[in-house]
C-alpha cells in the first residue's frame, strides 16, 4: 500500500521534509517512489510546494496521504482531503491512560472505606525489643 508522507532531511535543529511516495511500510528515511514536494516549518510563514497534479495522479493509483500531509494539502487548498484527516480529539495521552485505568480501582477502595463503620482503635503500649546476648569473639591465631 503506498503513502503519500513526509520524509524527513536536514540537520539536527533544523528539520526540512520532502513529500514522497513510498510503500507504507518502509522505513521513514529509506528508498521511495517519487518526491512530490518540499515542506519547511521554520521559515514564517512555512513553505509547502507540492505539484498538485501529481498529488491527484497518485490518490488516483491508490495512494493515500497521511494525516499530516493530508492536512498541509487541504491548507493548500487541494479539495478533498477531508476524508483523509482523522480528528485527534478522542486520543488520550499516556498519562490519562493509566490515570482512568487506576481510578476505578481508586473509587471502589473509597467506597469501601465509607461504607465501613468506624472502630474504636485502641493504643497499645510499644513493645520492647528482646535484648541479644553478646557472643564471645574467639581469639585470632598469630602466626
Amino acid at each position: 500500500m503506498l503513502k503519500i508522507r513526509l520524509q524527513r532531511t536536514g540537520r539536527k535543529g533544523i528539520p526540512f521534509y520532502r513529500v514522497v511516495v513510498a510503500e507504507h511500510k518502509s522505513s521513514v528515511k529509506g528508498k521511495y517512489v517519487a518526491q512530490l514536494g518540499f515542506y519547511n516549518p521554520l521559515v514564517k510563514p512555512w513553505q509547502f510546494k507540492v505539484d498538485n497534479e501529481k498529488i491527484a495522479e497518485w490518490i488516483k493509483k491508490g495512494a493515500t496521504p497521511s494525516n499530516t500531509v493530508a492536512r498541509l494539502l487541504k491548507a493548500d487548498g487541494v479539495k478533498g482531503m477531508e476524508k483523509f484527516i482523522i480528528e485527534m480529539k478522542d486520543r488520550k495521552k499516556k498519562g490519562e491512560e493509566a490515570a482512568a485505568k487506576t481510578a476505578p480501582a481508586a473509587e471502589k477502595k473509597e467506597e469501601a472505606v465509607k461504607v465501613a463503620p468506624a472502630e474504636e482503635k485502641k493504643e497499645e503500649p510499644p513493645q520492647e525489643a528482646p535484648k541479644l546476648e553478646k557472643k564471645e569473639k574467639a581469639p585470632k591465631e598469630e602466626k
